[in-house]
């Protein structure tokens, strides 16, 4: 039995990540895989649904808007299988680079499905056969899947998850998409844009209920109706049947019973925690009635030398949360004394525009006790570079403590925000002013200087909107002291 001083179960962004710190500080570690290096979101989540939605935003542009800019484009068709090869070909190669990474750092890699026979020894089982492998310590990284619901079982046939919406090699004419959460907007959204016909059903009365603000959501919601999509809101799908080649989809509407017809399913309702996979019950390791591993601020689990990270340790259900935590724990196994201490994890959704979100909303700034707050938003619109971007629609929003400014939550939807939430995080985590912000120098003309000037929006001295004057003895440039 070969014999290590970690262990890690899943090479997700969280596995493979805490694999490599774990080799970086010295100790001998292995990881173990059941299906592909880099996880759901590396092979069937994140990147591959990036990939599709900037090819679908590429063959959008060239239909909607080239012609604006003086281009002449006469014809411009989708060959579905040549760009399901090429986003393949972005998964196999990240999928390389994680592999060359692991190896490259000394880590030995098993391919199989792990299962605890004891606290310090796991048993391998793959087509191969099976192997036994001991540890002092114990990664579990297992990850999530998605969620069905009843009435629709998901085969990637006719019920797709997000898996087989992206692996789709010939396009629906129509879809139904069943949860109106960001993983179903980002499959709409580029399903949409490649031209298929979309209808969201949402159980709640909004799309992203309790995810994102209000006037967030309206931005988005106004987009995807203008682009087609049909959106019904308090709808509860119940089951489906095929008819011929196509399904009808039963659901309820109130004490109405409503009928959708579609040539896919995806069903978008949200993910589960793939906790029952590994024998954690044998050893003693506690799970929550929802299925997530219960740990504690170094993510140790009721076992001590077992630690849980990701998905399958609670929310949020983040890669980069993910990362973080790995890291963080082959630091704690390492001897370094770490907890998990972020004062917020930054989110994004790639919906068009795309949408970005750190710290609190106003509402749940109010009830962490910040009655008064400073409030700024700068729209897009005023702003050169999304001009010439032709991209021109949404905000920033940033909200501070009224009493000293100090930077609680920012908010946007816009063009690339993807790219400007990592500075509003920053500052969040450091405990920045407004001041911190405005007083940066921006460079221009870049989409950043949204951030800036919603900070000076938030002061009352916002250059390129007209504000109104704050008044005499509460003026602009008064400054809390420190």
């Amino acid at each position: 039995m070969k014999q290590y001083d970690v262990c890690v179960i899943g090479a997700g962004p969280g596995g493979y990540v805490a694999a490599i710190r774990c080799a970086q500080l010295g100790l001998k570690t292995a990881i173990v895989e059941r299906e592909f290096l880099g996880g759901v979101c590396l092979n069937v989540g994140c990147i591959p649904s990036k990939a599709m939605i900037t090819a679908a935003h590429f063959f959008h542009r060239a239909h909607h808007q080239a012609h604006e800019m003086g281009f002449e484009i006469s014809d411009i068709k989708l060959n579905m299988k040549k760009l399901w090869e090429w986003k393949n070909s972005v998964c196999q190669r990240m999928r390389g680079g994680v592999e060359q990474l692991l190896k490259g750092n000394g880590i030995d890699i098993f391919k199989g499905e792990a299962q605890f026979l004891s606290d310090k020894e796991v048993i391998i089982s793959s087509k191969e056969g099976s192997q036994k492998v001991g540890a002092s310590y114990y990664i579990v990284a297992t990850g999530s899947k998605p969620m069905e619901i009843p009435g629709f079982s998901i085969d990637e046939k006719h019920v797709l998850s997000s898996t087989g919406a992206l692996d789709l090699q010939q396009l629906p004419k129509k879809i139904v998409i069943i949860g109106g959460g960001y993983i179903g907007l980002e499959m709409g959204t580029y399903l949409n844009q490649l031209g298929t016909k979309v209808e969201i059903l949402e159980a709640n009365d909004s799309l992203l209920k309790g995810v994102v603000e209000k006037e967030v959501v309206q931005i988005i919601e106004r987009k995807l109706k203008k682009s087609g999509v049909q959106i019904h809101y308090n709808v509860r799908a119940q089951s489906y049947e095929k008819k011929g080649k196509h399904l009808k989809v039963k659901a309820i509407k109130g004490s109405e019973e409503v009928t959708f017809d579609a040539d896919k399913i995806l069903l978008m309702v949200g993910r589960q925690p793939l906790s029952d996979q590994v024998g954690l019950n044998k050893v003693g390791v506690r799970v929550n009635d929802k299925g997530f591993i219960e740990v504690n601020a170094q993510r140790r689990t009721s076992v001590p030398h077992i630690f849980a990270i990701g998905d399958v340790a609670g929310q949020p259900l983040l890669a980069h949360k993910a990362s973080f935590e790995g890291v963080m724990v082959a630091e704690v196994i390492a001897g370094q004394n770490r907890v998990y201490d972020v004062k917020t994890v930054p989110a994004v959704i790639f919906t068009d525009p795309e949408i970005a979100s750190v710290g609190w909303s106003e509402e749940e700034c109010r009830k962490n006790g910040y009655a008064e707050l400073k409030i700024g938003k700068f729209p897009f619109g005023a702003n050169g570079r999304a001009v010439s971007l032709m991209q021109t629609e949404g905000f920033v929003k940033i909200i501070a403590d009224a009493k000293t400014h100090v930077v609680l939550g920012v908010h946007m939807v816009g063009p690339e925000v993807s790219q400007l939430i990592s500075e509003a995080a920053l500052a969040i985590e450091m405990g920045a002013r407004l001041e911190d912000i405005a007083l940066t120098i921006h460079p221009h003309p870049t989409l950043g200087e949204v951030m800036m000037e919603s900070a000076e929006a938030a002061l009352g001295h916002a250059i390129h909107i007209i504000q109104k004057p704050l008044g005499k003895g509460n003026g602009a440039q008064k400054r809390p002291s420190l």
